[in-house]
């Protein structure tokens, strides 16, 4: 159907890496392939936004064309966001993080907020959200925050799970408070330390505190949740975050049929 909305999705880059069998002396940008099966099964056609820099880069595409020719973006997760982005030096060498991603994925929100359309992060997208609107991060929570909750298993991955508190009177309790289950998956080690101004908080961890979503008051739609929705699945007992897709989808095609009209779209 010509009228599906079609939703971008931020890549992850991968640098040269000698001795991968895959165009070892290469950049590749890819994404995940559930980040664009939950995009799909909202209705939406997924398109991957490569980046537009690089040593390969040439012509005159850029972030403001994807932005102006999309309905909405999609930001997912990946490596660390470099502490330098906040302006810190990495407390370890494990935590350099993917400067140039940072770089390319901050231009690329700012070009979907400035054209009017939605923006959803998850897990570093929400760092990255976070980061790019003047907020900075826990490097490490185990570290720097000594939680007894676990954010992070590496050998169990999406299978880590913990339970979220909704701050009362947002919208994403309102989107999600009569949902049985609170159990959301947790893939992260780096956090929310400073949240960026005009920036509520709408979830978090309850024993630790830690920022788990976030949504900013001013413009239309930039929202983000810590946990992957994209990972939950329905035989899990976990959260059902369908009514967190349908909501952005929705903004999604509201921005749509206001441009269409050539209304503003309302705050």
């Amino acid at each position: 159907m010509t009228d599906r909305l079609k939703i971008g999705i931020s890549a992850c880059l991968l640098p040269p890496t000698p001795g991968r069998a895959a165009a070892p002396s290469k950049t590749l940008q890819f994404i995940e392939q559930s980040t664009a099966h939950w995009v799909m099964s909202g209705g939406a056609v997924p398109v991957m936004i490569p980046s537009p820099y690089g040593e390969t880069a040439r012509g005159a595409i850029g972030c403001e064309d994807y932005a102006q020719w999309l309905d909405g973006l999609v930001m997912h997760g990946g490596a660390d966001v470099w502490p330098g982005t906040y302006g810190e030096e990495p407390l370890r060498p494990e935590w350099i993080g993917d400067a140039a991603r940072d770089a390319y994925e901050i231009e690329l929100m700012r070009a979907f907020v400035a054209a009017g359309k939605p923006v959803f992060g998850i897990c570093r997208g929400l760092q990255v959200i976070n980061v790019g609107f003047g907020g900075t991060l826990y490097q490490d929570i185990a570290t720097q925050v000594q939680t007894p909750v676990r954010h992070q298993d590496r050998p169990v991955y999406e299978h880590n799970f913990h339970e979220v508190d909704f701050v009362p009177g947002t919208r994403l309790d309102s989107l999600l408070k009569a949902m049985p289950v609170r159990t959301v998956n947790s893939i992260h080690h780096q956090a929310i330390r400073h949240l960026a101004p005009d920036f509520d908080v709408e979830a978090r961890s309850p024993v630790d505190g830690v920022i788990e979503a976030i949504r900013h008051r001013g413009v239309p739609y930039v929202a983000a949740v810590q946990w992957h929705p994209e990972f939950h699945r329905p035989e899990q007992n976990v959260l059902d975050d369908t009514p967190l897709l349908a909501d952005f989808l929705q903004a999604a095609r509201l921005a749509r049929q206001a441009r269409a009209s050539g209304k503003p779209e309302p705050l």
